[in-house]
């Protein structure tokens, strides 16, 4: 009795100590997680496994998202994850999205993870119209995600209508011109061509590069009213704080960069915005909730951190990612040389097999045609040398027969004949005799003549198959030549020349080396300057070729906003200093 109850007091002892767990299901840009997570994990247990997970060492660009009464929130590091206002029911969810921008994505993006999402989450939202993106810029991402998707144009894998199913233009987009899908398909294939050669994340990278200098990129909006009742847009993004008016979300009314605000706090639904510099008014404003209120400020001091650890020299951690990617860099670059090379002689053997085949085919057709040239040489030959003799027999007999016929007129004219008759008779047999001896005389010359012509002819019929028995013998030796240079220039996988390529693969990445590959990154920006000249041209001309094709009835607010701002040339980089040309005057919104 009593070991069963020590039993029953382990068992429930051990039942208590095991934890208790509920499911999670991570939504990321491209895939879905399930997780088994303990009821008194905190949010960063949950955050920490999830980039574990997906390999993400820059974390400080991502968040957890969850939805909450038709508003968005972000999983709280140092809060227990239960402790959320999420749904009870099981599995949890919760989305793996990028909570704050960098500045320049090319330097701040160092893993390729990385830049995979946020391409696929602002690709997104440009599609979806969270972001304005012009007609011209739409057709150039698109190409750019093409070449991700597919990799290089290939005409003859990638014919007419292969991007029928794709999602590549916003809709507004697509209704906005008078333009059919294989239309948009033409636009969109003539620059993903020009495309060849760049990996899948260069042409993300390049993307995001395009991306960055959009209006809306990374801006986060929310309705707010200033302390007169005005219904405004506050914006938070990485370069600070920014007013817009509810119909204009693409130029603000004012910015406040970070390094121009000293403080930022709210109480209850009122926030406070106070600027470095104290001649200038204080910014209040109220938001419809308090949960809102508290999203903004959890923006701004990402924001704001992020920003001031920008202007800082990076992190041991980041300098050494940084460096681990200029590595890997520098290793993609050499396997995709290699591969090129490789790639390059092989289509080159290719051509010289294909020459050497077709020049193999044309001597076999020319050793063909000489054989039966040859064989009908020899029967022209044969027949010539059989008519010969029988013109010569033929000759014979008639020289034999014209001799008979001059022993019977010898015979005649010896004969006496008695009667004037009979001497008539045989002077006219004579004559007959002489003319018939004549006629064979004439015959038998014609008939050795032929047989000479014929003689002739066998001869140069035999002549003429000695040339074409030595044509046959030339040809003959060039094909067994041709066959020994075919089989030396084909392609064997084990060349010494290809085994010095492979063997000068080896790289030892020394200081020399890195500064050699700083001096080609600095190369690079400079053509990357001259390709942003040369891109901006190519979107003008398409601009002004789809131009006449535009619905102007279908032109949205924000359409109409950005051609403003273009025909005045203002930009998303130069409305940020408008503030400091303002300044030192009282704020009045």
């Amino acid at each position: 009795m009593a070991g069963a109850i020590a039993s029953r007091m382990s068992f429930s002892s051990l039942k208590r100590k095991q934890p208790k767990t509920f499911t999670v299901r991570i939504v990321t840009m491209d895939a879905e997680m399930e997780f088994s997570c303990e009821v008194k994990w905190k949010g960063k247990d949950l955050f920490d496994l999830v980039c574990r997970t997906l390999g993400l060492r820059e974390t400080w660009f991502f968040g957890l998202q969850y939805t909450i009464k038709d508003t968005v929130a972000w999983l709280k590091m140092d809060k227990k994850v239960l402790d959320h206002d999420v749904p009870t029911e099981e599995p949890v969810t919760f989305h793996f999205l990028a909570k704050f921008y960098p500045e320049n994505a090319e330097e701040e993006l160092v893993q390729e993870i990385t830049q995979h999402l946020f391409f696929l989450q602002v690709k997104k939202q440009i599609l979806d119209e969270k972001i304005y993106c012009p007609p011209e810029a739409s057709v150039l991402l698109a190409s750019y995600a093409v070449q991700a998707k597919y990799g290089d144009y290939d005409p003859n894998v990638h014919k007419r209508g292969f991007l029928a199913q794709e999602e590549l233009l916003p809709k507004r987009v697509i209704n906005l011109y008078q333009m059919t899908p294989e239309m948009w398909e033409e636009r969109i294939t003539a620059w993903y061509a020009e495309h060849r050669g760049r990996a899948r994340d260069e042409a993300e990278m390049e993307y995001l590069k395009i991306a960055q200098d959009l209006e809306m990129y990374g801006v986060n909006y929310f309705a707010i009213r200033n302390k007169k009742g005005t219904e405004l847009l506050l914006g938070v993004d990485a370069l600070g704080l920014h007013i817009y008016d509810p119909d204009n979300r693409l130029t603000p009314k004012i910015s406040f960069p970070w390094n121009e605000i000293r403080n930022i706090s709210y109480s209850d639904k009122e926030f406070t915005i106070k600027p470095l510099d104290k001649k200038i008014d204080v910014f209040k404003f109220n938001s419809s909730k308090l949960r809102v209120n508290k999203l903004i400020l959890q923006l701004c001091i990402g924001n704001h951190d992020l920003f001031m650890r920008r202007r800082k020299a990076d992190s041991l951690e980041v300098q050494q990612m940084k460096a681990q990617a200029r590595e890997e860099k520098a290793r993609k670059q050499m396997e995709r040389q290699r591969l090129a090379r490789e790639k390059q002689m092989r289509e080159e053997a290719e051509r010289t097999r294909d020459e050497l085949e077709r020049r193999l085919m044309q001597l076999k057709e020319e050793a063909t045609m000489a054989n039966e040239a040859l064989m009908r040489s020899e029967e022209t030959a044969d027949l010539l040398a059989e008519k010969a003799q029988i013109t010569e027999e033929e000759a014979k007999l008639l020289a034999q027969k014209a001799a008979e016929a001059e022993q019977e007129m010898q015979r005649i004219k010896a004969t006496a004949i008695r009667t004037e008759e009979e001497k008539r008779l045989m002077e006219q047999k004579v004559l007959e005799a002489e003319m018939l001896a004549l006629k064979m005389a004439e015959e038998s010359e014609r008939r050795a003549k032929e047989a000479d012509q014929l003689k002739q002819d066998l001869q140069e019929a035999r002549e003429s198959e000695r040339r074409a028995k030595q044509k046959l013998l030339e040809i003959t030796s060039k094909s067994s030549y041709t066959s020994v240079n075919s089989s030396t220039t084909a392609l064997p996988t084990d060349l010494p020349s290809f085994n010095l390529i492979s063997e000068s693969l080896s790289f030892d990445f020394k200081d020399t080396d890195m500064k050699r590959l700083s001096m080609e990154i600095e190369k690079e920006k400079v053509e990357y300057m001259e390709k942003s000249k040369h891109l901006q041209e190519q979107l003008n001309e398409l601009k002004t070729e789809i131009e006449a094709l535009k619905l102007k009835e279908r032109e949205t607010a924000l359409d109409i906003l950005h051609n403003e701002n273009t025909s005045r040339g203002n930009s998303k980089h130069n409305t940020i200093k408008k503030p400091q040309a303002q300044g030192r005057r009282p704020i009045c919104i």
